[in-house]
């Protein structure tokens, strides 16, 4: 039997691995240290974590470009400070490759028993807030970065790392404010993702506030008011029947099933013994791709009008008055064709890595990866993680990253941007 032949990249490839596993100590204590600083969003104060961010990042050698969004937009999106980062790191003609990844982060809330921003190493895994979601991807991008160029081989092409703070809020002040500036466009980007399947399409989401305003009453005359918690339970009723009619909506997409609508907060009345003058709703509702955002918000404002309209208040009590305000709305990523080169490199690599083949497919979150898609930008969705949400343990107490998916991870990145910009196939 003859042997396949070797080459040049597979030389690469193997120089690539060697660096990563030289340099991983390193890796893991800059992820500590991203991991030590707080970004939870809300009160969403990040601009001291881009500081410190920056100050590691030169201390590899890799400047970062500081861009502070105006602080009056900070503020109106009911955040603190953002300051963005890019770094830039050109070789010569030939496409520019982005690596996004954000630093924002959800509060820890409850019930850990770690320390959130420890960045504690036990049995193999890494403790803390962002560790899986995507502090961790901070970490694989640069030093994947850093292991391609100790190649010291002839790149055509340029890197773009792309740290940014305002995926919680939807990302309009991260990449979205990077993009509108002008101050990139790169050729394909790379989002923070996990590392047993590459992402090319995620689920939209609309995010509304629903105000229902009655008249408020002393409790022991109700029907002299009209009760705006009664109101509300009509309209909640409404809305769970639709969400039920969605599980007739199906996606084509592999790893989406069907749209989907969440209540996550419920708020009003003034005391035990007052009847609500006001309740207000909040909404979450998911779009699979194949749904038309302006459709979904007008069924949905209509659902809301119409349950309110056969709203029967006290005789001589005032009718219900309904507000709708869109919180958020966040497009669906549906996948662009120029993504293929990213795709194959990835799962090609991906399968050598980890020893398993790694599927094409969507995944119902929303991310802000989908601001790149609509500029017509080919992206997807890989990076530091587990299998799935549920095993990181993201947004919930004592989030965790296997250090053995860092390490390969890292790997992955690393040979897929050689690919890319040395022109291996």
């Amino acid at each position: 039997m003859t042997a396949p032949a070797f080459n040049a990249s597979d030389a690469a490839y193997a120089a690539l691995d060697t660096w990563v596993d030289a340099h991983f100590d390193e890796e893991l204590r800059f992820l500590q240290e991203l991991v030590r600083v707080p970004t939870d969003t809300p009160p969403g104060n990040n601009a001291p974590h881009a500081e410190r961010t920056a100050e590691l990042l030169a201390a590899m050698g890799l400047t970062a470009e500081k861009h502070a969004v105006p602080a009056a937009e900070v503020h109106a999106a009911g955040l603190h400070s953002i300051t963005n980062l890019i770094v830039r790191r050109r070789y010569g003609e030939g496409p520019t490759v982005a690596l996004n990844a954000h630093g924002d982060v959800v509060p820890p809330g409850e019930g850990w028993t770690h320390d959130p921003y420890g960045g504690e190493v036990v049995d193999g895994k890494i403790y803390g807030r962002a560790t899986a979601v995507s502090k961790c991807d901070m970490a694989s991008f640069s030093f994947a970065v850093r292991a391609l160029e100790s190649l010291g081989t002839k790149l055509a092409g340029s890197v773009e790392l792309h740290f940014t703070y305002d995926e919680e809020y939807g990302g309009e002040l991260g990449p979205g404010w990077l993009l509108k500036q002008g101050l990139t466009k790169p050729d394909l980007m790379l989002a923070a993702g996990f590392s047993y399947q590459v992402v090319v399409a995620h689920n939209g989401c609309l995010q509304m506030e629903v105000t229902v305003h009655g008249d408020m009453a002393h409790a022991a005359i109700p029907d002299s008011g009209t009760d705006a918690l009664q109101g509300a339970v009509q309209i909640l009723n409404a809305l769970y029947t639709l969400n039920h009619d969605y599980l007739a909506v199906t996606s084509k997409v592999e790893g989406i099933s069907h749209p989907y609508l969440n209540v996550g907060q419920i708020h009003g009345g003034t005391n035990t013994n007052v009847i609500p003058g006001k309740v207000v709703l909040k909404l979450d509702r998911r779009m699979i791709p194949e749904e038309d955002p302006a459709e979904v918000e007008a069924a949905l404002r209509r659902t809301i009008a119409q349950a309110a309209a056969t709203f029967k208040p006290p005789r001589g009590g005032r009718a219900l008055r309904v507000d709708v305000k869109r919180l958020l709305l966040a497009r669906a990523m549906k996948p662009l064709p120029g993504n293929q080169p990213l795709v194959q490199a990835i799962q090609r690599h991906g399968e050598a890595v980890f020893g398993e083949a790694i599927p094409a497919m969507g995944t119902p979150l929303y991310t802000d990866v989908r601001l790149y898609a609509e500029r017509g930008i080919p992206g997807v969705i890989y990076g530091a993680g587990p299998r799935t949400v549920l095993e990181s343990h993201a947004k919930r107490a004592d989030e965790r990253l296997d250090l053995n998916d860092l390490r390969r991870a890292t790997k992955v990145i690393a040979r897929t941007l050689f690919d890319l910009l040395h022109g291996a196939r």
